[in-house]
């Protein structure tokens, strides 16, 4: 059981965080109001982890404190604090925490930064002694300048980035953990489409899910295997596995197996991780098969997550609608990760609204839930008005045709539309790709 020391020299957060630490299953190994008194009980009690506040009485700010037990100690702290201001974060950045929580906070972003920390430790920990065994630096890992000789992929998964997006995210199995299952939908919708569009099988396992509905034609067509995980029968998704992949034609582009598992309730835990260990066997032995498994982590504690990521590269948590922080295990490469402010992605979306808008318009789709696709995929909200108006003018160019459906109105892009979307997208991406300096685009053919 993880122990854990809390500094703060207000006795009502201390004695807070007391309570909601020991509820949670951590153990509290002592508190402290002053930098020197946090110095002086890491070295004594040894703590797995430390919760800092950051201005406090005495010689030494909590940053400064930080700074001496991580360099002296190699203890991982993380701040809760109630400043979040530019400067205080700049300064906040050079002790190198493990994750930074503003007050007022809840259980669960405490538990959540709680167990990414110590799983990054413990990572850190098994990376340092595989390249002492084999006295040799670990492959792939790159300090960045201005991150003090910390390995790239965890330097840009800091706290202050809004949006980490990673490429070839399909590529293997992914572990994704979260607490908000809102976030969960938009990722396993566009993981579906994404998989369509590639070809091969799908199948798609959860607890609870509205997706199935979007995807009716592809369930029709067997593009796409969509099943219900009720109580009692996870057991059952092993042999499902292995009745899929038996079948499997020889590796190529219509020969994969993509698995998407949504394990929205835990009771069955030991089941899980039997689901997990059977993925990664099959891929061991050559099965293409790739996926994501989501499980929400509300009710895990650190063994479980342990257990859990056990074996898998890329992992991603997920701590609330605002705020996903990705990070991959050190054997992942760090160049595939590319981070990119959320306000770039507010300008992109806003000022080129309208191939946004063309590349949702696959399905019949009213444009409320247009608005809403935007919001889940980019976290952009686009006033209902300027969707409208741009569906307006695409339906009196003929190119959308409108159909009432109970209250909504869905529109679909006509035959003539298909193709000005195609061709539309086609442009766009050209004069990104001139923008870019890409000299190998060639301009689409026009239809």
């Amino acid at each position: 059981m993880p122990k854990i020391l809390v500094v703060d020299d207000e006795a009502i957060i201390t004695m807070q965080l007391e309570e909601r630490l020991h509820a949670m299953g951590y153990t509290v190994a002592g508190m402290a109001a002053t930098g020197e008194d946090a110095i002086a009980k890491a070295r004594r009690l040894s703590p797995d982890l430390i919760l800092m506040d950051i201005v406090m009485p005495g010689k030494l700010n909590g940053i400064e404190a930080a700074a001496v037990i991580l360099s002296e100690l190699d203890i991982p702290v993380i701040f809760v604090t109630s400043y979040a201001d530019d400067a205080i974060i700049e300064k906040a950045k050079q002790a190198r925490p493990y994750g930074y929580i503003v007050k007022p906070f809840n259980e669960l972003e405490i538990k959540a930064a709680i167990e990414v920390a110590l799983f990054r430790k413990a990572s850190e920990l098994e990376t340092k002694k595989n390249a002492e065994a084999a006295r040799a630096p670990l492959p792939g890992a790159r300090s960045s300048p201005g991150a003090a000789g910390m390995p790239e992929a965890e330097y840009l998964a800091r706290p202050e980035i809004k949006t980490i997006l990673l490429k070839d995210i399909f590529s293997g199995i992914v572990l994704f953990l979260y607490v908000d299952p809102s976030v969960k939908d938009p990722i396993f919708k566009f993981a579906i489409e994404a998989g369509i569009q590639k070809g091969g099988r799908i199948l798609f396992a959860y607890h609870h899910s509205v997706l199935q509905k979007y995807f009716l034609e592809e369930i029709r067509k067997g593009q796409l295997f969509s099943r219900r995980i009720k109580k009692g029968e996870l057991f059952l998704l092993p042999r499902l596995l292995e009745k899929c992949t038996a079948t499997l034609p020889p590796a190529d582009a219509q020969g994969s197996l993509q698995v998407l598992f949504d394990f929205s309730d835990t009771e069955e835990f030991n089941d899980i991780v039997a689901v997990k260990n059977t993925i990664l066997a099959k891929k061991e032995t050559g099965v293409p098969i790739t996926g994501i498994i989501a499980v929400n982590m509300a009710d895990l504690d650190h063994d479980r997550i342990r257990l859990l990521s056990e074996g898998i590269a890329k992992i991603i948590i997920s701590t609330g609608k605002d705020t996903t922080i990705s990070f991959a295990h050190p054997t992942f490469p760090p160049e595939a990760i590319s981070v990119v402010p959320q306000a770039t992605i507010d300008d992109v979306v806003k000022k080129l609204l309208e191939p946004v808008i063309l590349s949702i318009l696959e399905k019949p789709i009213s444009g409320f839930d247009i608005v809403h696709e935007i919001h889940n995929r980019y976290k952009v909200l686009i006033p209902q008005a300027r969707i409208y108006t741009y569906l307006y003018e695409l339906q009196g160019n003929g190119y959308l045709e409108m159909k009432v459906s109970g209250k909504s109105k869905l529109y679909s892009p006509t035959e003539a539309g298909k193709k000005y979307i195609r061709q539309r997208l086609n442009e766009f991406k050209f004069v990104f790709r001139h923008i870019m300096g890409e000299e190998s685009a060639i301009p689409a053919k026009k239809e």
